[in-house]
């Protein structure tokens, strides 16, 4: 009277599973040459620079300031940050941590730790020489 249907067989599911791969597969890949197009500055490598407009007095139009990462980066560093970073500037972007604390007017503990945030970020570089540390500022922020 009533026939029990036959089970699925293996070759069809895994022709299913792999179908499923291939369509996510295809979906990332659209998602990401999507992305790709519509990001240039993914393919350079480059983050945009930070600017602002200034107004010009006497005049509606709005003239842009023209600014370099140097000035980007310094817009997003705290005050202690800002003052190594002008000391470095100052000496050619190349000095010694236990002159940059005299000179930027800090503790050694919070010079320590300044540097260190700005290394992590790679703003500047650290080599160890002696008993100090010699501080390079990254050739891609030099004015």
């Amino acid at each position: 009277m009533g026939e029990t249907p036959e089970p699925q067989s293996q070759t069809l599911s895994y022709f299913g599973v792999a179908f499923v791969i291939l369509v996510a597969v295809a979906v990332v890949g659209v998602i990401g040459i999507s992305y790709y197009v519509a990001l240039p500055e993914i393919r350079t490598g480059t983050a945009p620079t930070i600017c602002e407009t200034v107004p010009q007095i006497n005049s509606k139009k709005e003239q842009e300031v023209t600014c370099t990462p140097f000035d980007s980066v310094l817009k997003t560093l705290s005050t202690d940050e800002r003052k190594v970073i002008e000391v470095l500037n100052a000496h050619e972007g190349k000095h010694l941590q236990k002159y940059i604390r005299n000179e930027a007017g800090l503790s050694r503990l919070q010079t320590h730790r300044i540097l260190a945030r700005l290394a992590g970020r790679g703003i500047v570089t650290l080599e160890k020489i002696g008993n100090t540390n010699q501080v390079l500022l990254a050739s891609w922020l030099k004015k």
